[in-house]
């Protein structure tokens, strides 16, 4: 299939649609505006399926739980600020165990903050985000290629294990153009979820809610979700390396930082200088094994983020005291250059003596 040039949020919207995607409710934020559009002009060439504009963020999720609840593949996507309206409703997929895929094109924070491209709302994607004790798998794509890719794969997954993912991009990649190959076509016909509230006929009632007046009661659906949270870890947690076999500095970043971090790396390697890079690409779950197995060769990790140290404490967690944790960050939506980077790696590297 031939590539063609699209920005970020039209290919999460093209592969969304490709994906089986039958409901989308949106409110326009920058700096995803473009993906509500794109879900607006084509969501309709599929039979059958819903565009809303919501009148808010907060509606806007209550639609998605509304239309899981009725057994559709359901989506929303909206921007930092937009995101935080929308996490009393996540907490409420989760509580229920509705799948559900939202997009989070983050900007720079707290509150309003700038329209301009950052990663500071790992905290709120990985912790949960909303109350109670839950998860959502995160996935953090760094290019348009994995953009369309993980999308179709956010549906499968939150299918699979009955659990709301986000998606994780920002304001960079979602406006950035790349070639993009879309890999994948919906069926004309969708499994229907056996839990699924489609009229009663023939069969007794079924509820779905989240309150229960019997502690107990509550409990066994907590230790049930944290089982299958435990699954989830052992079977799809996900990353990538690149140049570790021989590093003694290893750099760990995520999605448009991780290919800042690259290019500074290959720089790096060109003067000599063995810099290798894990990228997670699920935040949860974390990559925790491959970050202590790594551990067994270099004992100094360089964390690059987006933000003020956040995927920092991951890494740390990860090493238990066993490696030695350097933080370079920059907050607010200032984007760094690979050569910034290069020279945060460079004398760090001379630093700690690792020539």
């Amino acid at each position: 299939m031939a590539k063609v040039l699209m920005t970020g949020n039209a290919a999460i919207g093209e592969a969304a649609i490709r994906a089986g995607c039958q409901c989308y409710f949106g409110y326009p934020i920058t700096p995803q505006n473009e993906l509500t559009e794109y879900m607006a002009t084509h969501l309709s060439r599929r039979k059958g399926c819903s565009f809303i504009q919501a009148e808010s963020e907060i509606s806007a999720i209550n639609m998605v739980y509304g239309a899981s609840v009725a057994g559709a593949r359901a989506m929303t996507s909206s921007s930092s600020p937009g995101i935080s309206l929308k996490q009393e409703g996540i907490s409420y997929l989760a509580a229920c165990e509705l799948p559900a895929v939202i997009v989070n094109m983050s900007r720079g924070g707290p509150g309003l903050g700038s329209i301009s491209a950052a990663q500071s709302d790992y905290f709120q994607a990985t912790r949960g985000g909303g109350h109670g004790d839950y998860r959502t798998i995160v996935l953090a794509p760094s290019s348009v290629q994995e953009l369309a890719d993980f999308t179709h794969s956010a549906f499968d997954l939150a299918d699979k294990y009955l659990i709301p993912v986000i998606i994780l991009g920002d304001g960079m990649l979602g406006q950035m153009m790349e070639p993009v190959e879309f890999k994948h076509e919906a069926p004309e016909e969708l499994p229907i979820r056996s839990r699924a509230l489609r009229g009663a006929k023939g069969r007794p009632s079924r509820i779905i809610k989240t309150f229960t007046s019997k502690p107990a009661e509550l409990e066994e659906i907590n230790w049930s979700l944290f089982r299958r949270y435990q699954l989830i870890k052992k079977r799809e947690t996900t990353y990538d390396t690149f140049m570790t076999e021989d590093a003694r500095l290893i750099v760990v970043a995520f999605g448009i930082a991780a290919r800042i971090a690259k290019g500074a790396i290959k720089t790096a390697r060109a003067n000599g200088m063995k810099v290798g890079m894990l990228r997670p690409i699920t935040l949860w779950p974390f990559p925790t094994e491959e970050v202590r197995e790594l551990a067994k060769n270099t004992k100094h990790f360089l964390v690059f983020e987006m933000n003020m140290g956040q995927m920092v404490e991951d890494v740390q967690l990860a090493l238990e005291g066993k490696g030695e944790v350097s933080f370079y960050g920059r907050p607010g939506g200032v984007i760094p250059t690979p050569s910034e980077v290069n020279k945060v790696i460079s004398r760090l590297y001379y630093q700690k003596g690792l020539k």
